[in-house]
């Protein structure tokens, strides 16, 4: 096998990364089936519906990195456009709520964002802004560059030069609070410039200040959401795999990988939890990387050509930081709420230690931060006529000794009556819970039942400084040769449109691995100029050459650094003897 091609490969799990990457191995001539324990596809970035018809994204609801998305679709030879996925601005970003009753709004509008920087931090704080901003902008160019588009397979590759040179510009030693009190002076606007750690499951006391560019990227280029939910962006790449022949198989629960070769660490196929065996080429995990390793691959019981290998490396990653979990309320509302907006943020007051609560208690605050979307705010599909559907996401710790899954349903209902408590107090709402028509809730159990996630972790393994880059588990798996991991814990990390950037990672690792030729443009080439590439403007002639000029930020410095070069050449050329009597200095 280790000189032949392969020809048949099998993903397990159709969430994000499972879905992306099966379309790719196909696009490169892989026969690929795709095994889903659940009825669906998507994953947590799947969708339900109410008996009263309400939509709701059970995962992400708002839609960031969307280059990352169109690249996706460019190298399958289409865009999300002809895939018919309308995307949505929301606008503005987001309603930020504080106790004292003050609402920061979020946006794009430059001009709109001077009035609300200014209001809180003077005239001089917009100014702070934009060198925030500058520095935010840096931290995402790089991190696309030289770590969303690059695999990371030893620790040596952390000291290349053309790696350590960039990065030292992400200012990884640094915590993103840390980092933010250098522009924002007040304590209102650290807390409204770090709370999207959340989105990486962190806390912004530890999240490295690399992570800045989430809040650039809904700055500089919105806050999206794709009509009709989430899912139809992975609706869309599921059909294109389809049409390159990928099978999909739901309700299919995967039991174990099965291993062979002469030394027993060759993936050779995996067994279903029914007792079928499907053999296949290559195995590409897209089940959360910790239960994999634990669960799916030969223990050393089971294996012990394998299982030496593993079952230390399983358990390790079971000690391992993991992100947040959430209690999540998806609610159909009898009648609108235009109180609120699509996106919401309510903070607590007590902002530190709502996380010390949730990374270190592993418990829900006394006083939570939490999210509140309204999708049927920017697309009315989402709800009927003159209802809203609301969705309200309260990070909490995960699954733990101390907060085992019988602990969670006190917790659930005290989350509820605070997050009742805090809108009506701070929007001037009444009576909301007499509003709610229907009810679904997914807490720490249900995520760990519903996808198998460790310790029922949303976002997979933690992005703390050890656990990034060649510190994170590998898209390579360990110990069994032919398997591969994508998806949240795995190299680059959690969020769809890192995990679709990792899925190309993985695909083309795989593509090199086996010496198959990789039918899109590779990463080593990829210059991340896509709405350049799928535009119809026509450029590429005299008046679009981009040229660097010898000065970059000031002429008069250019021109009196000029002046002084000269001066040092005449003096140099004049000789020490002029600088006697009689000489340069005396004729002078």
């Amino acid at each position: 096998m280790a000189n032949e091609k392969p020809r048949t490969a099998i993903v397990i799990g159709a969430g994000a990364g499972g879905i992306a990457i099966s379309a790719r191995l196909a696009k490169a001539g892989l026969k690929v089936t795709v095994l889903e324990k659940n009825d669906f596809t998507g994953g947590r970035c799947s969708i339900f519906r109410s008996k009263a018809g309400f939509r709701f994204d059970q995962g992400p609801s708002l839609l960031l990195l969307p280059n990352l998305f169109r690249e996706t679709f460019a190298d399958f030879g289409t865009t999300l456009e002809a895939e018919g996925v309308e995307l949505l601005q929301c606008f503005p970003n987001y309603d930020i709520w504080f106790s004292d009753g003050a609402v920061f709004r979020s946006s794009t509008d430059t001009a709109a964002m001077k009035r609300e920087i200014e209001k809180w931090e003077g005239p001089d704080g917009f100014q702070r802004y934009l060198n925030w901003l500058a520095e935010a902008h840096g931290h995402y160019e790089i991190s696309l560059q030289h770590v969303l588009h690059r695999n990371f397979t030893n620790h040596a590759q952390l000291a290349d030069p053309t790696f350590v040179a960039p990065t030292i510009a992400l200012h990884p030693l640094e915590s993103i609070w840390s980092r933010t009190t250098r522009y924002f002076w007040s304590d209102r606007l650290r807390r409204v410039f770090t709370f999207a750690t959340m989105y990486m499951g962190m806390s912004p006391y530890d999240a490295p200040s690399t992570y800045s560019l989430l809040q650039y990227t809904e700055l500089a280029e919105g806050i999206w959401y794709p009509k009709g939910g989430f899912q139809t962006i992975l609706a869309a790449i599921e059909r294109i795999g389809r049409r390159l022949g990928v099978q999909y198989r739901l309700n299919t629960p995967v039991a174990k990988v099965l291993t062979g070769g002469p030394d027993g660490k060759t993936a050779t196929g995996v067994l279903l939890e029914s007792g079928e065996k499907l053999e296949a080429d290559l195995v590409i995990v897209n089940a959360d990387l910790v239960y994999a390793y634990n669960n799916l691959f030969p223990q050393e019981s089971e294996n012990k050509s394998v299982g030496p290998t593993i079952t230390p490396y399983a358990k390790d990653l079971s000690k391992r930081e993991a992100s947040c979990s959430s209690i999540s309320f998806y609610w159909s509302f009898s009648k609108k709420i235009p109180e609120l907006g699509t996106h919401n943020i309510f903070l607590a007051d007590e902002y530190k230690e709502s996380f010390d609560a949730i990374f270190k208690r592993h418990t829900l605050p006394s006083d939570p931060s939490f999210y509140i979307n309204v999708p049927s705010r920017v697309d009315p599909t989402a709800a009927p006529p003159d209802k809203d559907a609301v969705i309200c996401l309260i990070p909490v710790g995960h699954l733990s000794a101390t907060h085992p899954a019988s602990s969670w349903p006190s917790l659930v209902a005290s989350a509820k009556k605070a997050v009742l408590a805090t809108v009506e107090k701070r929007t001037g709402l009444k009576n909301l819970e007499s509003l709610i028509m229907e009810e679904t809730i997914n807490s720490p159990p249900e995520w760990q039942a519903k996808f198998n996630l460790d310790r029922g972790a949303i976002l997979g393994l933690s992005h703390s400084f050890f656990n990034v880059l060649s510190f994170r588990p590998r898209t390579r798996a360990k110990g069994v040769r032919n398997a591969y991991f994508v998806g949240a814990s795995t190299h680059p990390g959690t969020g769809v449109p890192i995990v679709l950037a990792g899925a190309k990672i993985t695909a083309e690792q795989i593509l090199g691995d086996k010496k198959m030729e990789v039918p899109w443009v590779p990463l080593r080439e990829w210059k991340g100029d896509v709405q350049a590439k799928q535009g119809n403007e026509k450029r590429g002639g005299r008046l679009d050459l981009v040229k660097r000029p010898l000065w970059t930020d000031d002429w008069n410095l250019f021109l009196w650094s000029v002046i002084g070069l000269l001066g040092g050449v005449v003096v140099f050329l004049a000789g020490p003897a002029a600088w006697g009597n009689g000489g340069f200095v005396g004729d002078w």
